[in-house]
């Protein structure tokens, strides 16, 4: 029996994961080419069931050809928060005509939640991490109820907090031990450029207007040439993810209540 079908029995019979699956599976596919380790991984349900979390931002169309051309009806679950930009979501709709993917799924914030917690829509000028916490973090928690792992688009060169991401590993801002799959991690900025340009894969509009990364509008800024790529997202703020990526749970402990008397600032 190969390891390989070793760690596919194991995973069969117990689809939620510990951390030496992590570790024989960055071991299993180390120096594999990209696209030989998806089609292995979703050929062969080494992971269970498995859904892509995409952004639709900068980057999204080079792991979503990947995915494509693997299986075009992987879930891809997209955070409609509310408030992206509208050219993201014309991207979105772009990619999804051009590359085939048949579920994607939109996974909007809870009303309620919004009612009690966000009724003026401004919450992200005063508490960006409460914010988060209602419009991406508890909407992806409850849609990956129905699944085993998540593929991520998320790469080395992107920030200092994700310089050493392993390709396999646990999501420990999940008690259910998901698995958190980073495909791209190794990519560099030339790979991406070259993988776009040889398949001839739409950019994102706002790319060529100075945003290298691109999530909601209101905390999203325009990056000088030389500046970490994420150094747009959250500006002013000492934040550097929405909080589906980091342990400790929905919002790692910042996210407060408007304070009393508060006016945000427009």
């Amino acid at each position: 029996m190969t390891e390989q079908t070793r760690i596919r029995d194991r995973i069969d019979t117990g689809p939620r994961f510990q951390e030496e699956e992590a570790v024989r599976l960055n071991r299993l596919f180390r120096g594999s080419d990209t696209l030989e380790m998806l089609e292995t991984l979703l050929k062969e349900r080494m992971a269970g069931e498995v859904a892509v979390v995409s952004s639709f931002g900068a980057e999204s169309a080079v792991l979503l050809h990947l995915i494509a051309q693997v299986d075009p009806a992987t879930p891809v679950l997209f955070l409609e928060t509310g408030k992206h930009f509208p050219e993201t979501l014309a991207y979105r709709d772009l990619l999804i005509e051009r590359l085939g993917l048949t579920d994607v799924r939109n996974l909007e914030p809870d009303p309620e939640d919004l009612a009690k917690k966000d009724e003026s829509g401004l919450r992200w000028s005063y508490d960006p991490d409460g914010c988060c916490e209602i419009r991406k973090v508890k909407p992806l928690a409850k849609a990956l109820a129905d699944f085993d792992a998540t593929l991520t688009g998320r790469k080395a060169f992107q920030a200092a907090t994700r310089s050493s991401l392993p390709r396999f590993e646990i999501d420990k801002s999940d008690i259910q031990g998901r698995l958190k799959i980073n495909p791209l991690i190794d990519w560099t900025p030339e790979d991406i450029a070259a993988y776009m340009a040889e398949h001839d894969l739409p950019p994102h509009p706002l790319v060529a207007e100075g945003y290298p990364s691109i999530g909601c509008s209101p905390c999203t800024s325009k990056v000088a040439e030389g500046e970490d790529p994420r150094s747009g997202r959250w500006k002013g703020w000492d934040k550097t993810e929405c909080g589906i990526h980091v342990p400790g749970g929905e919002d790692d402990g910042k996210s407060s209540d408007l304070p009393p008397g508060y006016e945000p600032a427009f």
